[in-house]
């Protein structure tokens, strides 16, 4: 035997002792089932891939979501019916791609990708896989221009930039959906994604035909997961639109990614985390969802050269405008800034209820001109002058004349607040909004 042949023979060696032995795929059976958690024995099967579960009705798809040893974790992805005791359960393997293209535009999908609109099956250019690999921070570019949202309170006073990642924190009946449909009608944005999860189905119907419109519809796609559907299925539903949001975003396109909600998100994977026993911490929230939540917002924003941008809004619902909320806490640490909704401000017909005071862009300073952002200040500062004297002013304890600031901030009351406001089918232009900016905080003394 020559040398050459030896060292064949012992690469071939060292090959075939780092090949893991082969285990044929096997089925198993249901052993137990608790709430939406499935246990079966007998079966091997990576977390993450799907299994089939025999019923009485035919048969249902479940995901492996966690192990104990023999026993495998599974979660229905769709809804749980007709399971009895020792059903088989057949490993199927990874779940199929995620087909995507510009034929998605004007499309409405369920969680996994597939069409709820009846205008029958996707047939989209490429598939490519649910899970992106992220992009090393170093690779992306800076955030440097700013993105028209046809929004005149946000364009002038909390500019977004192109690849900012915002929160919209709000409790219910504040006017989130309908500040979302502006955003989409009036953004400047190539591409729109909308991630309706966890709504009412009342309420997804309604956007795509009363706020979104026909227009706002022919560049979108639009992702619903109902309140109805499994958790599983919610969590799919924010990470498809993220992933169709990010093949856009590489096509060189910018996009505008709307998420509604982020909690509906963190909800989710408290229900699946808690049903295979991970135990609660913050407020019933396991571990698992604040390490998730994370992974699912850093991968919006700017891509590298040659690449588009991702602007993201997530909606977060704070239970009984409670702004420490876990959630929202968490949220407010990881996003680029935040829009908070008043409640007092809708209440009182103030749309869209935008508390400026509370609000933050973190990115503003580095997308607008110097003049916009002292323009911005100086309506600011006297919006605030006001609001920290309305009390003494409403109940007559202010007398005229005291404090010429504060004579301005009451002159000037009724400019600004029709300068705040905006009518849900209205658009307003970056470029008009700051004109008007310009206009209003020439007539502010600070």
């Amino acid at each position: 035997m020559t040398q050459r042949q030896t060292q064949l023979l012992n690469s071939l060696s060292n090959l075939q002792q780092k090949i893991p032995p082969y285990r044929p795929v096997s089925s198993g059976q249901l052993v137990r089932v608790v709430g939406l958690t499935l246990e079966a024995s007998g079966c091997r099967a990576p977390v993450g891939s799907l299994c089939e579960i025999e019923t009485s009705e035919g048969s249902l798809d479940a995901e492996v979501v966690g192990f104990d040893d023999q026993l495998l974790y599974l979660m229905p992805v769709e809804e749980l019916r007709g399971v009895v005791p020792g059903a088989r359960v057949t490993p199927k393997g990874q779940q199929a791609g995620l087909k995507v293209g510009m034929q998605l535009l004007g499309r409405v999908l369920d969680g996994s990708g597939l069409p709820l609109d009846g205008l029958g099956p996707v047939n989209a250019d490429q598939t490519t896989s649910t899970h992106a690999q992220p992009i090393n921070p170093l690779a992306r570019r800076a955030i440097s221009e700013p993105l028209d949202v046809g929004v005149r309170a946000i364009n002038t006073m909390l500019t977004i930039g192109k690849g900012q990642r915002m929160g919209l924190f709000a409790g219910s009946g504040v006017g989130k959906s309908v500040l979302l449909g502006m955003m989409t009608r009036g953004t400047s944005a190539d591409v729109i994604v909308v991630g309706l999860v966890g709504e009412r189905g009342r309420e997804v119907k309604e956007f795509i035909e009363e706020i979104l419109g026909v227009e706002g519809r022919k560049r979108s796609v639009v992702i619903a997961a109902p309140a109805d559907t499994s958790p599983l299925m919610r969590l799919r539903a924010c990470e498809t639109s993220t992933r169709i949001a990010e093949y856009f975003r590489d096509q060189g396109l910018d996009v505008l990614l709307l998420m509604d909600s982020l909690t509906r998100y963190a909800q989710a994977q408290r229900e699946i985390a808690l049903a295979v026993g991970e135990p609660p911490a913050t407020k019933g929230y396991p571990p698992s969802v604040f390490a998730r939540l994370p992974r699912l917002v850093e991968r919006a924003g700017n891509g590298g050269d040659g690449q588009g941008s991702i602007t993201a809004f997530y909606t977060v619902l704070t239970e009984g405008d409670d702004q420490q909320d876990p959630i929202a806490d968490a949220s407010r640490a990881i996003l680029d800034g935040h829009i908070v909704l008043s409640r007092s401000l809708a209440d009182s017909g103030h749309y869209p209820a935008i508390d400026i005071e509370a609000s933050i862009s973190r990115v503003a300073p580095m997308v607008i001109p110097a003049e916009h952002l002292e323009a911005m200040r100086r309506v600011k500062q006297v919006y605030s002058l006001y609001q920290q004297n309305r009390d003494l002013i409403s109940i007559g304890a202010y007398s005229q004349g005291s404090d010429p600031r504060i004579d301005n901030a009451i002159r000037l009351q009724p400019a600004m607040n029709a300068f705040l406001r905006q009518r849900m089918h209205e658009a307003v232009s970056f470029t008009d909004s700051q004109q008007m900016l310009g206009q209003l905080a020439a007539q502010c003394k600070v």
